[in-house]
C-alpha cells in the first residue's frame, strides 16, 4: 500500500455560527489519515459529527480551522475549477436520500455526471449500461426513480457515483432508508468496489452491524475523536439471519417445496420469493450461457414474474444486444426459452386457479410428453397420471413422486427409466414452485 495518505485531516474544527450566542461545535480537533484502497467507517451516535467529517473530507463543508488534503491537495486552497474537477472525477458521493433526478430515467441519472464532462451521448450511455449490468438493474434503465424500490434506487446512485471512475467513494448512511436485505446487498457492493475495483471507501454509519465490512473504524462522540479500531480478523459477509417463523408453523405445501429446494429458506418467503423463483427457473431451463447473460436475463425474468412486463416484452429484452441493455441471446434460444417459460407458467396457473383436475393432468401430460419425448401407454400412463395427481394436490413431495415413477410396474410403480423419472419430477417441482405464492 502506498505510504502517502489519499486523505489527510489535521486538527479539523467545524463550528457553526462561530462567536454567536447559538454557536455549535460540530467537530473539535480531528486528525486522521486514510490510505489508498482502504475501507474506513466513521462510526458514532446521531449528531456526533460523522457526516460533517465526511463532507469536510469531500470538500462540501469548509473547515473553520485545520486542513484537509485529498491526494496531496489542500481543499481550502483549491480554485473553483480544481474543486469542480475533484467533484466530477476525483470522488463519488452516495447519500442516504439517493438524490436522483425524478424527471430523468435511470440510465440518464447514471450518465448525468458525464454530461457535465461534455462526453457524447453514445459513449456515456455505453458506460452507463455497463454499470447497470454490473449491479443487475439494467432492466430498469428506461424507468424513472419513482418506479424503483429503495434498494434499486441506491444501486442507481452507486452506479452514478462510479460513472467517471473516481478513486474515492464517500457514502453517507447509504443504507439508512433500506430494508435489511437491500442494505446487505448495498454493503456487499461497496465491499466489492473496495476489494475488486480497489476504490477507497469512506462510509458513515451509526449501525454497529456494518463495522465488520471495514478495514478501520474511526469512533466519534460529541464531535471528538474517541478511538480507532483495526479489523484484523473480519467476520464473513454472509451473516445468518434470525427468523421468527418456526418450521412447524409453515403450510404443508411450503414444507414440501423446501424438501426439494434446499436453499429455499424462510427469508425467501414474501417479496423475495420472486427472485428465488427467477433464479431457479433460469438455471432449470438454461445452460451454456455466460454469467453476465444469465444475470441480465434474471433481472428481466423477475420483472416478468412480478407482472411488470409480458412474455413478448421479456423475449424482446432477452434478444436485445448486451451493449444496449439486453441479455444478448440469439433468437432461437429466446424463442425456446419463452415458449417453455410460458408453458410452465400456464400450467402453474391452471393448478393455482383450481381448474378441473382431469383437464389439468391432461395438459400436464401433453407438456411432459413434448418436452421429454415420452411414449407412455396403458398402465404406465395411468400410474404416471396417478402420481402426478398426488403431487399437484400436495399429497407427496418430489422424491416420493420420483420413486413412484421409477418403481417397477410389478411393484405398483410406473416403471419409467430412472433418469426420465428424475427429469419429470424436477420439471413438475418447478411448476409447483411457480404456483406457490
Amino acid at each position: 500500500m502506498n505510504v502517502d495518505p489519499i486523505i489527510q485531516v489535521d486538527h479539523l474544527k467545524v463550528i457553526y455560527n462561530k462567536g454567536k450566542q447559538n454557536e455549535v461545535r460540530s467537530l473539535f480537533d480531528i486528525s486522521t489519515r486514510i490510505y489508498p484502497q482502504e475501507y474506513v467507517i466513521i462510526f458514532g451516535p446521531s449528531g456526533c459529527g460523522k457526516s460533517t467529517l465526511l463532507y469536510s473530507m469531500s470538500g462540501l463543508q469548509a473547515p473553520t480551522d485545520g486542513t484537509v488534503l485529498v491526494e496531496g491537495k489542500n481543499l481550502s486552497k483549491m480554485t473553483k475549477a480544481e474543486m469542480v474537477e475533484l467533484h466530477q472525477v476525483g470522488i463519488g458521493m452516495v447519500f442516504q436520500a439517493f438524490y436522483l433526478i425524478p424527471s430523468l430515467t435511470v440510465l440518464d441519472n447514471v450518465c448525468l455526471p458525464k454530461v457535465f464532462r461534455g462526453e457524447s451521448k453514445v459513449n456515456r450511455q455505453e458506460n452507463g449500461i455497463k454499470l447497470l449490468h454490473r449491479f443487475s438493474i439494467v432492466e430498469q434503465a428506461s424507468k424513472f426513480p419513482s418506479e424503483l424500490s429503495g434498494g434499486q434506487r441506491q444501486r442507481v446512485s452507486i452506479a452514478r457515483s462510479l460513472i467517471n471512475n473516481p478513486q474515492i467513494i464517500f457514502a453517507d448512511e447509504p443504507v439508512g432508508n433500506l430494508d435489511s436485505e437491500s442494505a446487505e446487498n448495498v454493503m456487499r457492493i461497496l465491499k466489492e468496489l473496495n476489494e475488486i475495483d480497489k476504490k477507497t471507501i469512506v462510509l458513515v454509519t451509526h449501525n454497529p452491524e456494518h463495522l465488520h465490512y471495514a478495514d478501520r473504524i474511526i469512533y466519534l462522540k460529541d464531535g471528538k475523536f474517541v478511538k480507532e479500531e483495526v479489523n484484523t480478523d473480519k467476520r464473513p459477509i454472509e451473516s445468518e439471519k434470525v427468523v421468527d417463523v418456526k418450521y412447524e408453523e409453515l403450510s404443508n405445501e411450503l414444507k414440501i417445496l423446501m424438501r426439494t429446494f434446499k436453499n429455499l429458506t424462510l427469508n425467501q418467503v414474501g417479496s423475495l420469493l420472486v427472485p428465488f423463483k427467477a433464479d431457479q427457473l433460469m438455471s432449470h431451463v438454461l445452460s451454456e450461457l455466460n454469467q453476465e447473460q444469465l444475470q441480465t436475463a434474471g433481472g428481466y425474468l423477475k420483472e416478468y414474474l412480478f407482472g411488470n412486463i409480458g412474455l413478448d416484452a421479456l423475449a424482446k429484452d432477452l434478444d436485445m444486444d448486451y451493449e444496449k441493455g439486453g441479455a444478448g441471446w440469439n433468437k432461437q434460444r429466446v424463442r425456446s426459452f419463452a415458449e417453455r417459460v410460458g408453458a410452465i407458467m400456464e400450467l402453474s396457473g391452471r393448478i393455482t386457479d383450481g381448474d378441473d383436475e382431469a383437464e389439468t393432468l391432461r395438459s400436464l401430460m401433453v407438456y411432459l410428453t413434448n418436452v421429454f419425448k415420452l411414449n407412455l401407454e396403458g398402465i404406465q400412463k395411468e400410474r404416471t397420471n396417478a402420481a402426478l395427481s398426488e403431487r399437484i394436490r400436495n399429497k407427496i413431495d418430489r422424491l416420493e413422486l420420483q420413486k413412484k415413477l421409477d418403481l417397477s410396474k410389478a411393484l405398483g410403480g410406473a416403471g419409467l427409466h430412472k433418469h426420465t423419472a428424475e427429469k419429470i419430477s424436477r420439471e413438475v417441482e418447478i411448476i409447483m414452485l411457480m404456483k406457490y405464492s
